[in-house]
């Protein structure tokens, strides 16, 4: 504890030199509700100052209790004298000065926030070595049933003794909303998408899902811009409206539900364009945040952002814009897009897993002036936040941190070979439009900065499900198979972080579809014309081309006695579907 205070408390009394201070309001964000002891931020605090921790610690009658007590009094002293003063200034003068106490407000507000996580942080490390943090378990009356269709909830206790019965009967039911019910419903169709295509294009779902958004968006609220994680972890890349590789995970990773699967889930943006399945895609997302909000989390990516999922004169009838309008009508359409966009307004940035893994969409930002470190930059992000174009509140500096965040690749190698050895780490995007890439230079000074080992980060597709570049500390992970003309051998990954190993699991090319079907295929073969049609409309029939591989089509792969699956080649004349590297629209440096 001591050592924690003295970490902070020279940022709480004294002033920060001017070149130092937020050049913006900082709004201080509560840690994510419901994290135990194990899960517990680590922000702020430099090791600075908590090596001088002892000869700042006290505040009693020793002489280092009268330096802090003197330290607060001089402050004292300059805050009445410039209160004083402020009444014979110039009203720009006064303005100026009401702007720097307001900064200097805000500096002391995020020292108290690193104070708290500096304190959960040892309290992080005294539970490494051995003690186990005692943790509340409310006893809830209800048991869970598997079944071949899932699983049902059945009340506790039917066999028990008469004084246990008595007991569980006492236990209140736990509360279902009308939220929560709706969330339920959404994990039903989501089951069985085929069965409920009608709801799928009504205005009722329309209409669920602005409610989803509007009851995620208050959970969003609360959590930081950088969430602190602790292991096990499931993380996932780019989902891109694929339903097919989105029931995959669902199928093989949370196959019980996530309340019922041990661990968290982090999900790193890019939900929808591209597929056909956004809507479905978002809206399970949600229903999934609402009813596991300490297990899940969702951070932000690219397409997360008004300009790109509203491009339509790139995406065409891929984009999310063009998909709400035609699902649901213009007027409906746009105001399903609008709560859609409110929410992922407020979305995290980023995530730090173990206190040594830095999870992320795109990159690593670039470092800005007047924070310790660059997790304190994306803490200080606005905790809504329209990025590009901004929102109130937004700050060159913190649109730029954001921005990097969502927008940044690594390095290729012509590209480290042409930054030079004077170089910051950082040069210009093939993306274009101002947004950055980094490279080894740039991580070496990351994660020595924050003391971390791994960045892991989705952003670009990659066949392999999951690639491994810049010395096998950058992971790329990508979790939808499809729409990036990555061929028919294209996997979709995700990453286990469990406790001390990081483990790849990726779904095999061979892997049999259960609802997304080519025009083509024989599973489809006996549907009428109307029915093709539908399901055309949701996405759930595609058209044929050699990316879109099927259970059915052994043209395009084969399983060899060993296990190892092999690509057919395409037959002449047959192109694969394409998938063009996202590019930076209208996006200012």
């Amino acid at each position: 504890v001591c050592h924690a205070l003295a970490a902070v408390l020279p940022l709480i009394i004294q002033p920060s030199p001017p070149s130092a201070r937020v050049p913006a309001p900082l709004r201080a964000s509560s840690p994510a509700h419901g994290r135990g002891a194990f899960d517990t931020p680590r922000r702020g605090g430099s090791r600075r100052g908590r090596a001088a921790s002892l000869e700042m610690a006290s505040s009693g009658p020793s002489p280092r209790g009268r330096t802090v007590s003197a330290a607060a009094a001089r402050h004292k002293k300059r805050s009445k004298k410039s209160a004083m003063d402020l009444t014979k200034l110039a009203p720009e003068d006064s303005a100026l000065i009401i702007d720097t106490l307001r900064n200097e407000l805000i500096e002391r507000d995020a020292a108290l926030v690193a104070m708290n996580a500096e304190l959960a942080r040892l309290g992080n490390e005294l539970s490494a070595k051995g003690e186990i943090v005692r943790r509340d378990h409310p006893l809830t009356p209800v048991q869970h049933l598997i079944h071949d269709r899932g699983v049902s909830k059945v009340r506790a206790g039917r066999t028990a003794s008469l004084s246990t019965s008595e007991f569980l009967e006492a236990l209140p039911e736990p509360e279902v909303t009308t939220t929560v019910r709706l969330a339920e419903k959404i994990l039903e169709v989501f089951k069985t998408p085929i069965e409920h295509m009608e709801y799928l294009q009504s205005a009722e779902f329309a209409s669920d899902i602005i409610h989803l958004a509007d009851e995620t968006c208050e959970l969003l609220e609360k959590e930081p811009r950088a969430i602190f994680l602790q292991s096990p972890v499931y993380i996932f890349g780019d989902i891109h409206g694929n339903l097919e590789d989105m029931h995959f995970f669902a199928d093989n990773i949370w196959r019980l539900g996530m309340h019922l699967t041990a661990g968290k889930f982090l999900f790193l943006g890019d939900y929808v364009d591209r597929g056909l399945s956004g809507l479905e895609c978002v809206a399970y997302l949600m229903a999934l945040k609402i009813l596991a909000p300490d297990k899940i989390f969702m951070l932000r990516g690219n397409h997360e952002t008004r300009e790109v999922n509203g491009w339509e004169e790139h995406y065409g009838e891929r984009s999310f814009s063009w998909q709400c309008k035609e699902r649901f009508g213009v007027e409906t359409g746009m105001r399903v897009w609008e709560q859609c966009n409110q929410m992922f307004d407020r979305l995290p940035l980023a995530a730090v897993i173990d206190h040594d893994i830095f999870a992320v969409h795109g990159g690593i930002p670039r470092p800005v002036r007047g924070f310790d470190n660059r997790i304190q930059a994306i803490l200080a992000v606005p905790n809504v936040a329209g990025i590009n174009p901004p929102t109130e509140g937004e700050t060159q500096e913190t649109q730029q941190v954001a921005s990097d965040c969502i927008w940044s690749d690594p390095a290729a190698e012509d590209q480290e070979a042409e930054m030079g050895p004077d170089s910051n780490g950082f040069g210009e995007s093939l993306r274009g439009g101002g947004a950055i890439c980094f490279g080894m230079k740039a991580i070496d000074e990351f994660l020595d900065e924050l003391k971390l080992s791994y960045i892991v980060r989705a952003h670009e597709a990659h066949a392999e499900g999951v690639a491994i570049s810049k010395g096998a500390r950058v992971f790329t992970v990508f979790s939808t198979s499809r729409d990036h003309g990555q061929g028919s051998m294209a996997m979709a990954g995700c990453v286990l972080v469990d406790f001390c190993h990081i483990q790849v699991i990726n779904r095999s090319p061979a892997y049999k579809n259960k609802f997304v079907h080519r025009r083509g295929s024989v599973s489809i073969a006996n549907l009428e014309q109307q029915q093709l049609e539908e399901r055309f409309r949701l996405g759930l029939v595609i058209q044929d081309t050699v990316d879109d591989d099927d259970e059915d089509d052994e043209d395009y792969y084969y399983v060899d006695e060993h296990g190892n699956v092999h690509a057919a080649e395409p037959e002449e004349g047959e192109e694969e579907e394409g998938g063009a590297e996202d590019h930076v629209p209208g996006f200012g440096a």
